[in-house]
């Protein structure tokens, strides 16, 4: 066997034991949904790249050893934990204003600052093969995603104001960006209730089918005293709107997307401000899940801070989004953390399909980099959460200030190694998976 097969299989056997750590009690227990998830991984290496952060931060943390840029402070920051290249989109703010910004923190965490960046430059590497963009393009993109960062850092560590630096909005967006933001507007509350819900008997329903589980007695009471503990985890603001809270009816979902396979989820129906049809809510409770950066952190500060996986999923998007979704909130169901949102009407992801020019690919990713940028700012003492009680704009400026020039080359030399890994894993995975190698599958 020649010494690349052996690697081959080495690498193979190593990421087998990181699903097991990762997916294996989940997947024990519903083998179809991860059947379905790795097909969806197995479609392309960045497929595979999103599905598997768990992969990605053991390899980071064996070659971590301190690591540049990264000191008491700037190593515990909050984190996004899976920031990748499509883990952007559109939300509507609690003001009701169309955000484009970060989106899905199901993986956040209190980590080391570089980590979210190099999940993204590795990200920027395999979109760009994909794209058949050189090795020369790719780097001019991570150096434009690592200086755009940068000089966003910069300027809220030396109080920039509002205006200076502005969230992306209809008015302030440019180029995809606003595209996505135009197609979220011309949503509507009306077009997802029709494709979810009907009228029966003169009142709003779940549509059977398409994905709906009809629940018994018993596990929708259980579900209902959950809800009930959720209102009470509001904010003052979400609670004094005027709404009625009434449920009209529950359903069961199954465990859809590449990252919440096997976890179990529910939608509720509530009545709108008013009597009327046309405003009903649909909001979603599902099981929080262990991060996959969390294996990684020993601070016992970190890890006691959090009583379960919703509650950490929630305190980290407060922390991390300005204006959060007003129906975002915790509870927990048969002893599990879990999550509960509003399924907006108006969330539209960055669709990477048709960004194929490198201009306009550059545009992206540097408005990409500030957004990165405002996201680490947003989470400190400002924030009032006692976990991160510094500035962390000013810890992260002033660590890249002192060496300049290596941090773009950091970001540069990660996103072409690990990019390369990613797809040689992909093939490792692919083989694996279609040989019967995955147990439980």
């Amino acid at each position: 066997m020649s010494n690349q097969q052996t690697q081959a299989e080495q690498r193979g056997e190593h990421i087998l034991a990181v699903f097991d750590t990762a997916f294996g009690e989940l997947l024990a227990a519903d083998p179809a949904a991860f059947r379905v998830k790795f097909r969806k991984m197995a479609a392309s290496a960045f497929a595979f790249y999103r599905g598997t952060a768990c992969l990605f931060y053991s390899d980071v943390e064996r070659e971590r050893a301190g690591g540049p840029y990264l000191d008491d402070r700037t190593s515990r920051v909050w984190i996004h934990g899976d920031l990748h290249a499509e883990n952007f989109g559109t939300y509507m703010d609690a003001n009701g204003r169309l955000i484009f910004n970060v989106n899905d923190f199901d993986e956040a965490y209190v980590g080391p600052f570089t980590w979210d960046l190099k999940r993204f430059a590795a990200s920027v590497a395999l979109i760009g093969y994909t794209k058949a963009l050189s090795d020369e393009k790719i780097t001019e993109l991570v150096r434009t995603y690592a200086g755009a960062y940068r000089e966003r850092i910069h300027a809220l560590a030396t109080g920039a104001k509002n205006d200076e630096v502005p969230p992306f909005t209809l008015e302030t967006a440019e180029g995809p960006l606003l595209d996505a933001l135009r197609d979220a507007r011309s949503l509507t509350r009306f077009g997802l209730l029709d494709s979810m819900t009907e009228i029966r008997d003169f009142e709003r329903r779940f549509t059977a089918g398409g994905g709906s589980i009809e629940l018994d007695a018993a596990t929708r009471y259980k579900v209902l005293a959950a809800f009930d503990g959720y209102l009470e985890t509001l904010p003052e603001s979400s609670l004094s709107r005027p709404d009625s809270y009434r449920v009209k009816d529950v359903v069961g979902r199954r465990g859809i997307g590449i990252g919440s396979a096997g976890l179990p989820s529910y939608n509720i129906l509530l009545e709108g401000n008013s009597d009327a049809l046309e405003n009903d809510v649909v909001i979603y409770m599902k099981q929080g899940q262990t991060p996959a950066v969390s294996r990684h952190i020993t601070d016992e500060q970190v890890r006691s801070y959090f009583h379960h996986e919703g509650h950490r999923t929630v305190i980290s998007q407060r922390a991390l989004q300005a204006h959060a979704d007003p129906w975002l909130g915790w509870t927990e169901l048969d002893g599990s953390g879990q999550l509960v949102a509003e399924v907006s009407p108006y969330a539209v992801d960055l669709d990477w399909s048709d960004i194929d020019d490198p201009a306009e690919i550059a545009a992206v990713v540097a408005d990409l980099g500030r957004a990165t940028a405002t996201m680490h700012a947003a989470a400190d003492d400002q924030s009032g959460h006692s976990l991160v009680p510094f500035s962390t704009e000013r810890a992260i400026d002033a660590v890249i200030a002192a060496d300049e020039n290596g941090f773009a080359d950091l970001l540069v030399d990660f996103a072409h190694s690990y990019g390369a890994r990613a797809r040689a894993d992909h093939q490792i995975f692919v083989d694996l998976f279609r040989n019967g190698r995955i147990p439980g599958l």
